[in-house]
């Protein structure tokens, strides 16, 4: 475990460099990623032993607290999520050297890249935390610094509300982890996370219960999820990319470890995984089709992601209910390796659009178009990440959603048709839509021409913003075309999930990834052929006067920008066909009159859950406190009362419990 605390130094002190920089850009960016990249180095050294099967020794450290131990653990599945956590952080922190420039005039850069490798450091020390106490300080210091990372640009009143909305949703679901680990830690008699509890099957309902809530908050899982499309489009680009790459799978960890302390599970836990997940899944994708917004159409597709991950643990923890230890696996594993897809691929396509809005200055779509002649490496990565997230071979994305359909396939043959049908109607529902929603995204932004002067006088970005992109790119295609060799690194972690013997595990699981091969076989025999098709057409035109014109446009000398498709049109029938879930509010203007002026029509399509649950209840709790405004008067001796008469009643009440 020495590496990891060497790891975790490391990216303090070059946050802590950076914070002491001044105003001096380049010296910042220097200690900040350099600070990053160093850190991840050394820390993914100790991960990818322990994925190789080699044990970590343990750490474990008194402290000063009460309670509680400096306790670290690294084993399969925590290095699982070590590798894309530093891997993530690693490229954004080479991104943000030059991403971050064009604020280095008005703001001191040294802030956030201090709270940016605080929030690696604190990502890194969660998933290798096994006390209780621990995980809860480094929990919170992840949450501090994300925050202050999302309202980087505080000048702005929807930053400033998008940090409040995160703030509140975060401690929300950390309210819901402390019942979590007390109970847990009322159990055992201690806070130590290596050692499951005996609980019984009432308690232990409890804690998945507290589980689902603490940490599906964490990871936006519907209705939990309302602070994610706020917070996301709010933070610098390559912070919104470690954001929903892995910050997010925090969740996902915590929810994976606490289904290894909890014993078997009952049926309903893997069925309300399953709802969740397709519920998350497909709301995720319909109102990420309603957006305009790029940032924001990739947040809510986060939720979707979230939502797959969900469903293959939930089709896991049925297939170990109905003693299915095949199912088991590959519904765990599926979930695994969506969890390391989605970092890839939702990490390419945030950088992309980071550099959509650095290179055309906005990220509204309705004001894009044809970016793809003026930004050819961003058009061509983002086009790798839609392709990727649609789960579309023979990228990562179809290698992980494919295990997962294998897993509801099997477990219908073997007479679980019930929740097997759902997970694979749910996965083609999501699957169908994520299609269409990424077809708008690049087709709006990408293809086309310019609809307005920003897009028209777009430049493409330098250096360090495309070889993070193309680092990413050719992640997605490796584990597409080698899915078999990234599964094999991860038997350990699937083991832990599917409570196998590490030895029956390994072997279970070698047996259970053999049809992969022939997908990989699949998916490196389709690209070779479109490989092919583009040497054989090279080859063809070789010599010959190649022109180019316009579109055929129906005998119009003079088509405009107006006459493409915009966001809002191309998806009106779909987002129409799910009205009555996305409650989408418009505008029109039209024509009037024999010589009639301008018309407008907007669209407008807030989350239901925001407006239609929280808002309310948070309203009505302001009110509420508006009218004890009266406690808090000023005089410091009534103070003092109050905390005497707290203590009195604490004191009757315990002396009435004994």
């Amino acid at each position: 475990m020495g590496n990891i605390l060497i790891a975790a130094g490391l990216l303090v002190l070059g946050g802590a460099a950076a914070l002491f920089s001044g105003k001096n850009a380049r010296r910042a960016n220097f200690f900040g990623a350099g600070g990053a990249l160093l850190g991840a180095c050394v820390g993914l050294i100790p991960a990818v032993a322990a994925l190789a099967g080699r044990p970590v020794h343990p750490l474990r450290l008194a402290w000063g607290l009460p309670i509680g131990s400096f306790s670290l653990a690294l084993d399969p599945l925590s290095a699982f999520f070590v590798v894309p956590i530093l891997g993530l952080c690693a490229l954004a922190a080479l991104y943000g050297t030059e991403y971050l420039l064009p604020y280095a005039s008005r703001k001191s850069l040294g802030v956030p890249w201090f709270f940016f490798d605080l929030l690696a450091a604190s990502m890194l020390m969660v998933v290798v935390a096994r006390d209780s106490v621990l995980f809860l300080i480094v929990w919170e210091v992840m949450a501090l610094s994300s925050y202050f990372l999302v309202t980087f640009e505080d000048e702005r009143e929807s930053v400033r509300q998008a940090g409040w909305t995160y703030l509140v949703a975060t401690h929300l679901g950390t309210a819901f982890l402390i019942l979590f680990f007390m109970l847990l830690a009322r159990e055992s008699g201690m806070t130590d996370l290596s050692v499951a509890p005996a609980m019984s099957a009432r308690l232990a309902s409890a804690a998945f219960v507290l589980a689902l809530i603490g940490f599906g908050t964490k990871a936006g899982l519907i209705p939990m999820h309302v602070w994610l499309p706020e917070a996301h489009p709010a933070a610098p680009s390559h912070v919104s990319a470690v954001m929903s790459g892995v910050m997010i799978k925090t969740g996902i960890y915590g929810l994976m470890r606490a289904l290894t302390l909890l014993g078997a599970p009952p049926a309903w836990w893997g069925w309300s995984l399953v709802g969740v997940g397709a519920v998350s899944g497909i709301l995720g994708v319909l109102f990420a089709l309603a957006q305009h917004d790029l940032k924001r159409l990739l947040a809510y597709h986060s939720v979707e992601n979230v939502g797959i991950i969900a469903l293959g643990l939930g089709v896991g923890m049925l297939g170990r209910t109905h003693g299915l230890p095949l199912v088991a696996m590959l519904g765990f594993g599926g979930a695994l390796l969506h969890v390391l897809n989605h970092a890839l691929f939702k990490g390419l396509l945030f950088f992309g659009a980071g550099s959509v809005l650095h290179g055309a200055g906005t990220r509204d779509m309705e004001h894009l178009g044809g970016l793809l002649k003026r930004m050819p490496w961003t058009g061509t990565c983002f086009l790798i990440g839609s392709a990727a997230i649609c789960g579309l071979p023979p990228l990562n994305g179809f290698v992980s959603e494919f295990l997962i359909y294998l897993a509801a396939f099997l477990a219908v043959v073997q007479g679980q048709a019930a929740w097997g049908s759902v997970v694979i109607a749910a996965l083609a529902l999501i699957g169908g839509l994520a299609l269409a929603c990424f077809t708008k995204a690049f087709g709006v932004v990408f293809l086309g021409e310019p609809r307005g002067n920003d897009a028209a006088q777009a430049h493409e970005c330098g250096a360090a913003m495309r070889l993070s992109m193309a680092v990413l790119a050719a992640g997605c295609l490796f584990v597409g075309l080698l899915g078999p060799v990234v599964l094999s690194w991860s038997a350990g972690a699937v083991g832990q999930l599917a409570a196998l013997p590490s030895a029956e595990s390994f072997d279970s699981w070698q047996i259970a990834i053999m049809p992969m091969y022939s997908v990989s076989a699949g998916a490196a025999v389709l690209l070779s052929l479109l490989l092919l098709t583009a040497v054989l057409r090279a080859w063809l035109l070789r010599g010959r006067e190649i022109g180019r014109s316009l579109t055929w446009d129906c005998g119009y000398v003079a088509p405009g920008a107006r006459m493409q498709y915009s966001a809002s049109s191309f998806a009106q029938p779909i987002t129409g066909l799910f009205s009555v879930f996305l409650r989408t509010r418009k505008r029109a203007a039209g024509p009037e009159g024999y010589f009639p002026g301008p018309a407008t029509y907007a669209t407008e399509t807030p989350d239901v859950f925001r407006e239609g649950l929280y808002r309310p209840v948070f309203e009505g709790a302001l009110k509420a406190a508006l009218r004890l405004r009266w406690i808090q008067h000023g005089r410091i001796q009534f103070y003092v009362l109050y905390i005497a008469l707290t203590l009195l009643f604490l004191l009757v009440w315990r002396l009435g419990c004994g």
